[in-house]
């Protein structure tokens, strides 16, 4: 059990980790602080944290856990502000959804001291951003991907997946680099598409009809673009380079459709949707 919990950006992410390490008794006392004041009170009110900090170094003074969920964008001043924290009897862990960056923020900003930092992604969240929607379940279930480095405390990685076991997440450990590139093939490449095809949809004069009569293929597939655009933007922007070169692969298998349709060919068409039929079917949360 970790007597408290330092906690800096108090949002769905952060707040839903405080809620479920306090429910499962893993955590004594939770001292949270963002960047708006109205978030950190809220969030106490909520009861998702006990003590609101004024600050990041305040959150993080007397703390045995250490949780960063800033946006990635603002993880390297982030680091900056707490260096003096991350210490040998603290484990330090952030949520962000990139990790390349997040990983060159810490060896820069930490020095020697990033070897207590590891880097962790939990893949689970919700189309609504804020702590008033923070849940004690979200990570029960979901996936949560660890990238240390080779330099990374060997006992500070343990720590890091007892903790996120300890609350039923499933852990993999995989380099920053396979991270990014994973991510972006089955992620930050969605998230993409569907911001993209609706604001397709928008520019057009009819678009007020067209999701008038939008139905479940709507819903299903635009789902995610009702994304935290602060929050996207930054993912986007960290994993640029590899989104890139999927977005290629894309460009590619759209074409293969647009060639069997301009030829007519309803064998070779049929083939590709089935082909991306059965891989769906078969695949399983």
């Amino acid at each position: 059990m970790y007597n408290q919990m330092g906690l800096i950006g108090c949002g769905l992410m952060g707040g839903s980790l405080a809620l479920a390490l306090k429910r499962a008794g893993l955590v004594k006392q939770v001292v949270g602080y963002s960047k708006s004041p109205s978030t950190t009170a809220k969030a106490r009110q909520l009861g998702v944290i006990d003590v609101e900090a004024k600050s990041a170094m305040q959150a993080c003074a007397g703390a045995e856990l250490i949780v960063l969920a800033v946006p990635v964008a603002a993880t390297g001043e982030t680091f900056k502000t707490i260096r003096q924290f991350v210490q040998p009897d603290v484990l330090t862990m952030d949520l962000g959804s990139t990790k390349q960056d997040v990983v060159q923020a810490a060896e820069k900003q930490l020095g020697w001291n990033a070897q207590y930092f590891v880097p962790a992604h939990p893949i689970a969240g919700k189309e609504v951003a804020g702590v008033e929607h923070a849940d004690a379940t979200l990570y029960h279930g979901a996936k949560v991907v660890l990238t240390p480095t080779p330099a990374t405390a060997i006992d500070k990685v343990e720590q890091a997946q007892a903790l996120w076991k300890a609350l039923g997440s499933h852990v993999f450990i995989l380099s920053a680099l396979e991270h990014d590139s994973v991510l972006a093939a089955v992620s930050h490449l969605p998230h993409l598409l569907a911001f993209a095809y609706v604001n397709s949809l928008l520019g057009r004069d009819e678009s007020e009809r067209l999701l008038r009569l939008a139905g479940p293929g709507f819903r299903d597939f635009s789902r995610i673009a009702a994304g935290d655009a602060t929050l996207w933007r930054d993912v986007l922007l960290a994993n640029r380079v590899e989104i890139a070169g999927r977005l290629r692969e894309l460009v590619l298998s759209l074409q293969q459709f647009q060639r069997a349709m301009h030829a007519g060919d309803a064998d070779a068409l049929e083939a590709l949707i089935r082909k991306a039929s059965v891989a769906r079917s078969q695949w399983h949360d």
